[in-house]
């Protein structure tokens, strides 16, 4: 499969986001393509990942299939060719998607499992994370005494998130949605972590986005439970007090945190060593989630 670092479809395009281009198709729907494109603390790295983007697609696919008992998401399940002709669809298969037109939140869920990232650094200095004290002496990527909903508003493209506390969500969405996003939220977490923790993969912690259908109803959206949008770790070499190996994008984390770079663009260039060991952790954490 060769890199795709940026597509050009007949659709109209309209957005470029860090990773995903999303074309417009008719009011109803929408075709989302997955690049092979890399994103750490919010900023476009030159360099691609290679098949990343078909990962990325086909396990975010795995988890809306196997969550759709939760809450329902924004997958068509209609054939690219009906929108795309051969030519595109040849450029973005296995990497793209049609998806339901929804009116996204301001409000993107996180749900933390263990103390770990900016957790960790914001427990360090005042005792809790995102304003829930925790107890004393819990060490680096302990399991949390229970399960964080750290919500954050979503930020515009260079933008870094801000984190929020609940009522301030109450604020944006109201009582009774901020609340329903806050309990699918949890549910998907719990549910995915159990599933997970069985093919040996910890799921410390992740993100969801959430939209309104025609209809009202809150619906899942954008990506689910990717090495993109969640920090897993493998279960046999976990070890509190040390920082776990992991499937994500951490590895580029770890590598950016010992350069002298303020994270912001332009981004540094990413070693080909970092580039193929976070290509074979996408892969890798593909077939432990997704192989029967």
């Amino acid at each position: 499969m060769e890199t795709l670092f940026n597509t050009s479809l007949s659709l109209p395009l309209i957005q470029k986001g860090k990773v995903r281009d999303i074309y417009a198709i008719d009011d109803k729907r929408m075709l989302i393509v997955t690049t092979d494109r890399l994103s750490a603390f919010d900023v476009v790295f030159d360099e691609p990942i290679s098949q990343k983007g078909a990962v990325l697609t086909n396990v975010a696919n795995f988890w809306f299939e196997k969550t759709k008992h939760i809450i329902p998401n924004h997958l068509t399940h209609e054939p690219l060719a009906s929108v795309l002709n051969p030519a595109e669809v040849a450029q973005v298969e296995g990497r793209a998607i049609i998806v339901k037109k929804l009116k996204p939140l301001a409000v993107e869920a996180i749900v933390r499992g263990y103390l770990i990232g900016s957790g960790w650094k914001d427990y360090q200095q005042t005792g809790a994370v995102c304003g829930t004290t925790l107890p004393n002496n819990l060490e680096l990527a302990e399991k949390l005494p229970h399960t964080l909903y750290t919500p954050s508003t979503k930020a515009d493209l260079g933008e870094h998130d801000m984190n929020v506390d609940f009522e301030t969500t109450v604020e944006i969405l109201g009582a009774d949605m901020a609340d329903q996003v806050k309990q699918a939220s949890l549910k998907l977490y719990q549910f995915a972590a159990d599933y997970a923790l069985k093919r040996g993969i910890i799921i410390a912690d992740t993100k969801f986005e959430f939209g309104l259908d025609e209809n009202n109803q809150l619906t899942l959206m954008d990506e689910v439970l990717t090495p993109d949008s969640s920090r897993f770790w493998s279960k046999a070499d976990y070890q509190v007090g040390t920082s776990p190996k992991s499937f994500d994008k951490q590895i580029v984390r770890d590598y950016l945190e010992t350069l002298d770079w303020d994270k912001t663009p332009p981004a540094p260039v990413l070693p080909e060593r970092i580039i193929q060991k976070t290509a074979d952790k996408y892969l890798a954490v593909q077939r432990l989630l997704t192989q029967t």
